[in-house]
């Protein structure tokens, strides 16, 4: 009978494990991924800031600034604007803007 118990209770926590955490589930309610010229690009928005993680690898904190609608983010090189998931990246050395594909809410995955 005790073994039953306790292969129930291991199946139960097996169970749990494959649940992402509270934080990482916060997290996810903040980040989206696109695409940005056919690669992956995730951008996570938290208090005043768009944090990117690029196709390269390379990280870029953005500052939001003042939008008439919608956001607006910038580091002074790289800027980030939109309304929802509607959204352009532009580099400012060179005026390049590329609107960002397929965007959605980033969805943690199961471990």
């Amino acid at each position: 009978m005790r073994l039953v118990h306790l292969l129930m209770i291991a199946a139960a926590l097996a169970g749990c494990a494959d649940k992402p955490s509270k934080d990482e589930q916060e997290a996810a309610k903040n980040t989206f991924v696109c695409l940005l010229d056919g690669e992956r690009l995730v951008i996570r928005f938290d208090m005043g800031m768009a944090r990117m993680l690029m196709p390269n690898g390379d990280r870029v904190d953005l500052y939001q600034i003042p939008a008439a609608s919608g956001v607006r983010f910038s580091n002074g090189n790289l800027e980030l604007r939109g309304k929802g998931t509607d959204l352009t990246v532009v580099d400012n050395n060179t005026a390049t803007q590329v609107p960002l594909a397929q965007c959605a809410p980033y969805n943690v995955p199961k471990q």
